[in-house]
C-alpha cells in the first residue's frame, strides 16, 4: 500500500476530468442518467486511464495541485462541451423548421436537459441521440476521454493556450460551424416552406375574396410534416456528417491544447 500512497494525487486528477467531462458530453450528461450511475462509471473509467498513465511520475499534493485540479476539469469541460455543442446543431435546426411551419410558441420540455425545447428540433434531436448510440458514438467518446493522455498528459498547457486565445478561437470557430450545419440541415424543409407561403401569397392576390391565410397554418403544418417524413431516411447520412465533424474537432482541440505556445 505504501507503494500506490503518492500515486493516489494522480488518481484523483484523472477522476476530476473524466468526471467533468461525463457531465458535459453528450448522452451522458442527459438527465435520464442517474447521477450514482455517472460517478461509478467515472470511476471505472478512470482506474482503467490510471493503469495505462497514472504510473509514470507521482504528483506532489502541494499548493498548486489546487490549480492542476481545477486544469483537469477544464479539461474534460471543454471536450464535454465541444462534443455536446455539435448536437445542439439539431436543435437549432429545429427551430428554424418551426419558425416557418408556424410552431415557434409550441415548445415542449427536453427530457434530455429539462430545458424548453421546439417540438421538431426535440424529434431531431432524440433521433440524434438514437443514431448516435446505435452508431457506437458514446464508446468512441469514452476511447477519446482515455486517449487524450497521450496528447495531454496531467501536466498539460491548457492555461497557457487560454491566455493566448487558441482556445477561445477554436470555441468561435466551432460555433460559427454549428451554425452552418444547422442552417444547411434546415435548409431543405425552410425553403420548401418559404415556397409555400409564395404559393399562398399568389393565391390570395389571384383569388382576394378568399382569405387564403386562414387555411395557410394548418396547410404549412402538414406540408412541414409530409416533407419532415420523406427526408427521414436521409437522418442517417446526415447525422453520419454531424458525428464526423464532432469527432474531427476534439481532436483538433486535443492537439491545441497539446502544442507548445508560442
Amino acid at each position: 500500500m505504501e507503494a500506490w500512497i503518492p500515486y493516489v494525487p494522480n488518481w484523483l486528477l484523472i477522476f476530476c476530468r473524466i468526471t467533468a467531462f461525463l457531465l458535459a458530453a453528450p448522452v451522458f450528461s442527459t438527465r435520464g442518467v442517474p447521477p450514482q450511475w455517472k460517478i461509478g462509471l467515472a470511476a471505472m473509467i478512470t482506474f482503467l486511464t490510471f493503469a495505462a498513465v497514472g504510473l509514470n511520475a507521482p504528483t506532489e499534493m502541494d499548493g498548486m495541485y489546487v490549480v492542476s485540479i481545477v486544469r483537469e476539469v477544464v479539461v474534460g469541460l471543454l471536450l464535454g462541451f465541444t462534443a455536446y455543442l455539435f448536437f445542439t446543431a439539431v436543435q437549432i435546426a429545429g427551430s428554424f423548421i418551426d419558425i416557418q411551419m408556424g410552431l415557434g410558441i409550441a415548445n415542449v420540455i427536453d427530457p434530455m436537459t429539462g430545458a424548453s425545447s421546439p417540438i421538431v428540433g426535440n424529434f431531431k434531436f432524440i433521433v440524434a441521440i438514437l443514431l448516435f448510440l446505435s452508431f457506437n458514438g458514446h464508446h468512441y467518446l469514452i476511447d477519446g476521454i482515455m486517449k487524450s493522455y497521450q496528447w495531454m498528459p496531467l501536466s498539460n498547457d491548457l492555461f497557457a493556450r487560454i491566455h493566448d486565445g487558441a482556445v477561445h478561437e477554436f470555441l468561435l470557430r466551432s460555433f460559427s460551424g454549428v451554425f452552418s450545419l444547422a442552417l444547411q440541415m434546415s435548409a431543405p424543409l425552410v425553403v420548401a416552406l418559404f415556397l409555400t407561403d409564395v404559393g399562398l401569397g399568389i393565391l390570395s392576390k389571384t383569388a382576394p375574396q378568399f382569405n387564403i391565410f386562414v387555411v395557410g397554418v394548418p396547410i404549412k403544418i402538414i406540408a412541414g410534416f409530409l416533407l419532415l417524413v420523406l427526408i427521414l431516411p436521409g437522418f442517417i447520412y446526415l447525422f453520419q456528417d454531424l458525428f464526423g465533424t464532432l469527432f474531427r474537432s476534439m481532436d483538433q482541440l486535443v492537439k491545441l491544447i497539446a502544442d507548445k505556445p508560442n
